[in-house]
């Protein structure tokens, strides 16, 4: 099947403004805009707000907030509700061509609504995901399309404005795989040419059911807060459902680009795994240069701490935390702490010996500088394995850091270098 039938590839996402921007309307986006920009198209954005009850001004800043800070650039934005002279021309041409009319309603708030006459046939389309899709419209009997001339519902609204908005492709959910049979009957009423469909398959949390805050956060914002990098999104939700060739899992928006391949989007549905986003934030994190890394690190040690030792600190750190919610609690928990200061004096009984200090002190006295953790570990490795590691090290970490439980004393020492290693091992002593 041919998805791109010419150059001219427009696709578009329509959000509705009735909340902030959902990661799974996101993924929706990104295969759009990939597959735009594949094809040297057009990629727009229409928010979809004929639900007056429901959609809200406030939430429309958010969904372009959202879609700024991925990265996704568009052409054009419309707001539907502005565009109500044009559906209300075509509603128009439906009643006068017998393929709409005023409905006198017996029963609900209206007494009257637009319907469409539903001619009750067999309609079909190729959707390249699902191939060839057949439904018997006459179930869904005279639909409504409007409540009256100036309020135009779903179905008429996306199907006028696909049209002239001249989208060659609509690419969206399943969930909404539903709705095409009552757009392709007014679309042929209408005589505007048929989009290329392709409905993507929902994503879903481990019980299988479609993604929802129960699972996991949901909204592209609080993964923004939470610290993840947003290539780190837009490569994640890239491949819920879609499959690269090859092995390759890590993306730039530029890669993903080139590889991108509408056939290739599997019809099962995607199983959300915040294991994997994690891993694949902090495999971001490892490719941001230094100061860039410092820069993600720095907004949660605060003032007091220094940007060389942020940097220093920033193996130890990764080898911790995923992102930046996970930072934080570490930071304020004193998990670094010793890194910037000296620890308290330690109780007695938090040491079960203190006999092998002296050694320890006599053996790193005699290192050069400037001294690296593997430099450290190497000349007291040796003594450790003779005497015993657990009287050795054990005694050594709490000494340097003032915590059961931290970072090796290899590497504290070579991050506090030197003189600051020697003076809290000579402490414990007093």
């Amino acid at each position: 099947m041919n998805t791109a039938t010419s150059q001219n590839v427009v696709t578009r996402i329509a959000p509705s403004p009735t909340g902030i921007l959902h990661v799974g309307t996101l993924r929706v986006a990104i295969f759009n805009y990939l597959f735009a920009r594949q094809h040297g198209g057009r990629f727009l954005v229409r928010i979809e707000d004929t639900d007056k009850v429901r959609s809200k001004r406030e939430f429309e800043p958010i969904i372009f907030d959202s879609l700024n800070w991925i990265g996704l650039s568009y052409e054009r934005t419309a707001r539907q509700s502005e565009r109500v002279a044009i559906h209300r021309s075509y509603l128009q041409k439906l009643i006068s061509s017998n393929h709409a009319y005023v409905s006198k309603e017996e029963e609900g708030e209206r007494r009257s609504v637009i319907r469409f006459r539903n001619p009750g046939q067999i309609t079909s389309f190729d959707d390249v995901i699902r191939g060839n899709v057949i439904v018997d419209t006459t179930d869904l009997g005279d639909f409504i399309i409007a409540k009256d001339l100036d309020t135009p519902l779903h179905h008429l609204a996306v199907v006028v404005d696909d049209a002239d908005m001249h989208v060659t492709h609509v690419i969206r959910g399943e969930d909404l795989l539903s709705n095409t049979p009552r757009q392709l009957l007014i679309q042929e009423a209408l005589g505007f040419p048929r989009p290329v469909y392709a409905h993507l398959p929902l994503i879903v949390g481990e019980d299988r059911k479609k993604l929802s805050k129960r699972h996991s956060a949901t909204s592209v914002i609080h993964y923004r807060d939470l610290g993840y990098l947003k290539g780190t999104l837009v490569n994640f939700l890239a491949l819920l459902g879609w499959h690269p060739e090859g092995d390759e899992e890590l993306f730039s928006l530029e890669q993903l680009i080139e590889s991108f391949d509408l056939e290739r989007v599997q019809k099962s549905s995607a199983a959300w795994d915040p294991l994997k986003l994690d891993w694949m934030n902090r495999e971001y994190l490892r490719r941001l240069d230094k100061e860039a890394l410092v820069d993600y690190f720095k907004p949660s040690f605060g003032a007091e701490w220094s940007r060389d030792l942020i940097q220093r600190l920033s193996g130890v750190i990764l080898e911790r935390v995923h992102n930046k919610g996970e930072l934080d609690l570490l930071v304020s928990s004193g998990e670094f702490d010793c890194f910037r200061t000296d620890p308290a004096p330690l109780p007695a009984d938090l040491l079960e010996t203190t006999a092998h200090i002296p050694k320890i002190i006599e053996i790193l006295t005699q290192l050069p500088e400037p001294w690296e953790s593997e430099l450290v570990k190497v000349s007291i490795w040796e003594f450790a394995t003779l005497v015993g590691r657990k009287d050795v090290l054990a005694p050594m970490r709490m000494a340097l850091s003032g915590r059961p439980k931290s970072p090796d004393p290899f590497t504290i020492a070579a991050i506090i270098g030197k003189e600051a290693t020697l003076r809290r091992l000579q402490g414990v002593l007093r």
